[in-house]
């Protein structure tokens, strides 16, 4: 079902119907942009020397790494010059999962010592928990492992926000730019994409995502997103958008 709110993008408030699940992103969507480049990023950055040394030999973080490696083409690099890989990858925002994956855990080590607190915005908790109650299932896309994705929303200013979840996706279900990767996602939760709504601030998700026949919103909050083209659905707020089923 297709209204004028979502074909124009402009009227408010954003009405879909026939929605049985909704996929959002993180970083400009749910939680702003900045928390994750201003601090995540920079915890992860200082602490990953440290944290290779003490934790290296621990296997679920030797096998990040020998993925690392083989990532960088070069298996035979030593720790000291992998950590220099991996700080440049991070400089680069490169989207490479062992990167994510190492990060993910050095994340999860600062939300437990209580030196990190996941950013999520209020309208975004409000709405989840209003669309989760009303039977929607939702579900996480972004370029973030699962483990970091778990990590903003368990340790969130609203409290834990993960049993809101169905289920969470990353990278390894395919790069967030092309198109297979959203039908991977439908024929994970079996639904027909019509009944899908994607959110995401990036105009090339967007993109891909309706090419795979999703539904979708471009969130624009403010100086965070790119524009969003003529005919697309937009949004600043998740107050801004009502779903039903």
């Amino acid at each position: 079902m297709t209204n004028r709110n979502e074909a124009a993008g402009t009227d408010r408030p954003l009405v879909f119907g026939g929605i049985e699940a909704v996929v959002t992103d993180v970083e400009g969507t749910t939680s702003a942009i900045a928390f994750v480049h201003d601090v995540l990023f920079p915890y992860a950055r200082s602490a990953l020397r440290d944290f290779i040394e003490r934790r290296g030999a621990e296997s679920d973080v030797r096998a990040i790494l020998d993925a690392a490696k083989r990532e960088a083409g070069d298996v035979a690099m030593d720790d000291s010059s992998l950590v220099a890989t991996l700080i440049r990858w991070i400089d680069e925002d490169r989207k490479a999962t062992p990167l994510k994956a190492l990060q993910g855990v050095i994340w999860e080590e600062g939300y437990r010592r209580g030196v990190l607190t996941g950013h999520v915005y209020a309208d975004a908790a409000d709405a989840l928990k209003r669309w989760a109650e009303s039977g929607i299932r939702l579900y996480v896309y972004s370029s973030g492992s699962i483990a970091a994705q778990k990590l903003v929303f368990g340790h969130s200013p609203f409290g834990d926000l993960t049993p809101l979840f169905a289920g969470h996706f990353d990278t390894t279900t395919g790069p967030k730019r092309e198109p297979e990767s959203y039908r991977r996602i439908v024929r994970a939760i079996g639904v027909s994409p019509a009944a899908v709504l994607f959110l995401s601030d990036s105009a090339e998700e967007i993109a891909a995502a309706k090419t795979a026949g999703f539904r979708t919103v471009q969130f624009i909050r403010e100086g965070e997103a790119q524009p969003a083209p003529p005919g697309q659905a937009s949004a600043r707020s998740f107050a801004e958008i009502r779903v039903k089923r």
